[in-house]
């Protein structure tokens, strides 16, 4: 779950070039482009270029023209997750590329990344070969679809491991096991966010939550486990994290992915470690940033690996540049290891954090190329 990057920048300054340097982002003219349909996000609309569209792939280039930070959902039935932006900050443009059978979906822009957000309805016309056809884009869906579910197990012992703790009271229990859990989920959260209301059900800090509804999952209990220090009334939040645990998982290994989503989730995962991690707004309370950010960098990587033989067969020098970044990304987390796991968020300087910052911007570059090869 990400926080609004306006909040990260007046936090740390640290990501200037992630705003305005990557390839997701294009200047405002750019986007009237033929092929590409043109989204006018504010705080109180959310005007998209076409309520028609032909079945295939499809680009939207969102403008924030607001005052508050947005994201852009394309949704299909039971708000099902076929395409999203996340963190676009006033004045930007961004673009994410979808996917689409011919159907009725919804597309929606969320002022201030809360809630419903503004909804427009789109339907999808015609006939079109879907991706996956591809024989070999469709080993990679295979394939990542493999490590989706490898992840999901241990997910599912882990969590069930720190829920444990959280019901028997045993604070330090659960805050050792806090990070550990959630390793996991950040890795598949790329296909847990396809689904509706689970996500932030699981994920959702107190300021992402609207008024009137209840804060529960993850950073409840970590909340009160660093700061209530106090978690004896909690054991129905834990309880339902475990529920919502299963359900995102059952729902994980039945769903059909998209080719596209493999690229689209390996640039989403790095934006949270840039918007999140980083900045130290993910787990605000334990610090535990660094396992998450670890964790986002090899779940974006494991989504990659499966589309190798695809990259490497239609764009050979971005596969290699993509394992150059990884590496160095790699290479400079791994100065900040303790034990078997990471060191506090607090414990890091600006300028190890302005080093992470740099590292993950360079990245996410290539990274952002992906959707575009796999579409050819």
């Amino acid at each position: 779950m990400r926080t609004p990057a306006a909040v990260a920048v007046a936090v740390l300054g640290l990501l200037a070039a992630a705003c305005s340097g990557t390839a997701d982002t294009t200047a405002s003219g750019d986007a009237g482009k033929p092929g590409k349909i043109t989204v006018a996000a504010s705080d109180t609309e959310c005007k998209v270029g076409a309520a028609e569209l032909p079945a295939g792939t499809s680009t939207f280039a969102i403008t924030n023209n607001g005052s508050k930070v947005t994201e852009f959902y394309v949704y299909a039935g039971g708000d099902r997750v076929m395409g999203e932006v996340e963190n676009i900050v006033p004045g930007l443009t961004r673009e994410v590329m979808v996917e689409l059978p011919a159907g009725t979906y919804e597309t929606a822009c969320k002022p201030g990344m809360v809630g419903k957000g503004i909804r427009n309805p789109l339907k999808v016309t015609g006939e079109h070969k879907p991706l996956s056809e591809d024989a070999k884009l469709s080993e990679a869906t295979a394939s990542y679809k493999r490590y989706i579910k490898t992840q999901s197990e241990t997910l599912l012992a882990k969590t069930q491991e720190f829920v444990d703790a959280v019901k028997a009271g045993d604070i330090d229990k659960a805050k050792q096991l806090y990070p550990v859990a959630r390793t996991y989920w950040e890795r598949i959260e790329p296909v847990a966010e396809i689904f509706g209301d689970l996500d932030p059900a699981i994920d959702a800090r107190e300021n992402d939550v609207e008024k009137g509804e209840e804060w529960t999952g993850f950073h409840r209990l970590e909340k009160d486990l660093w700061v209530k220090k106090d978690v004896s009334e909690d054991g129905p939040i834990a309880d339902k994290l475990m529920t919502d645990i299963k359900t995102i998982v059952e729902k994980a290994n039945e769903a059909t992915i998209s080719p596209l989503l493999l690229g689209n989730g390996a640039k989403g995962l790095l934006d949270e470690v840039a918007t999140g991690k980083i900045t130290g707004e993910e787990d605000r309370y334990s610090h535990t940033d660094l396992w998450d950010f670890d964790a986002n960098l090899q779940g974006s990587k494991a989504a990659v690996q499966a589309l190798r033989p695809v990259l490497e067969e239609r764009d050979p020098a971005l596969v290699k540049t993509l394992d150059e970044k990884f590496a160095a990304a790699e290479a400079a987390l791994e100065a900040h290891r303790s034990g078997d796991g990471w060191k506090l968020h607090t414990d890091l300087s600006k300028d190890d954090l302005k080093k992470l910052s740099d590292v993950i911007n360079a990245l996410s570059e290539p990274i952002s190329r992906i959707a575009s090869t796999v579409s050819k």
